[in-house]
């Protein structure tokens, strides 16, 4: 409980809370999950086995101030050691949930392979607001910040291998080394970039729109997962999406 609180604390020093006001609950935790993604593929590519997702980091927005926080880090053995002394690799299969649903976040998951997706249980329906593949962070962040219950749970929906960190372990690995530090705030910069392009969609995008931008984002995703989750993401009806897909 001290700890929560402290961390807690923490966080909101450097602006969680003024973010929070800017967000709409529906995609609060969606939203920063994929500005993180940014801080998370970093992490994620200190584990001496998956030197691969370097190339697919590189491709963000502030590439070169990545690059050389990349380069340093990948120089610094004591920062390996220390990720790889938190980190560690669970199995899921496809049907299982990450957390069980009402229970608080105190991990951050990152996905290596399969599909997850995030949803909200609403008057007894389900509304997904989230997919995570591979290369995503799979977490809520209210929950692991506050240590209140999450409103948002996981399933997965293909087979699924993940590294896993605590984020108690991961705020320790930020307050030790300035270069997951600066990662960080770059992830918050990419936050507010990608709310404003999420606000921006959600109020001016059709709803062909929005699935255009989605098969742009994510073209495998048809294959890979249910249509009706898919036209839930989209907030239309499985009807419409398949009008909308001829």
């Amino acid at each position: 409980m001290v700890e929560g609180a402290r961390l807690e604390s923490v966080y909101t020093s450097k602006g969680y809370r003024g973010f929070e006001s800017l967000s709409l609950r529906r995609f609060k935790q969606n939203a920063t999950k994929k500005a993180l993604n940014i801080m998370f593929k970093a992490f994620f590519v200190f584990h001496p086995l998956n030197w691969q997702t370097i190339h697919l980091f590189l491709n963000m927005d502030q590439e070169e101030q990545i690059r050389g926080l990349l380069v340093k880090s990948l120089k610094n053995s004591a920062l390996r050691r220390a990720y790889s002394a938190f980190a560690r690799k669970k199995a899921f299969k496809k049907g299982e949930h990450v957390r069980e649903p009402g229970t608080v976040c105190r991990y951050c998951y990152f996905m290596i392979s399969g599909i997850a997706r995030g949803y909200y249980l609403r008057d007894g329906k389900e509304v997904t607001t989230s997919f995570c593949f591979e290369g995503d962070p799979v977490f809520s962040l209210e929950s692991a910040t506050r240590g209140v219950p999450a409103y948002e749970t996981f399933e997965i929906l293909e087979d699924a291998v993940m590294e896993m960190i605590r984020f108690n372990d991961l705020f320790q690995l930020r307050q030790q080394f300035p270069e997951i530090e600066k990662m960080w705030l770059l992830s918050v910069e990419a936050y507010a970039i990608w709310l404003e392009e999420r606000l921006y969609s959600l109020q001016f995008n059709d709803a062909k729109e929005r699935y255009a931008l989605l098969i742009k984002k994510y073209p495998y995703i048809i294959q890979r997962v249910q249509l009706g989750y898919i036209a839930s993401y989209l907030g239309i009806t499985k009807e419409t999406l398949s009008r909308i897909r001829g």
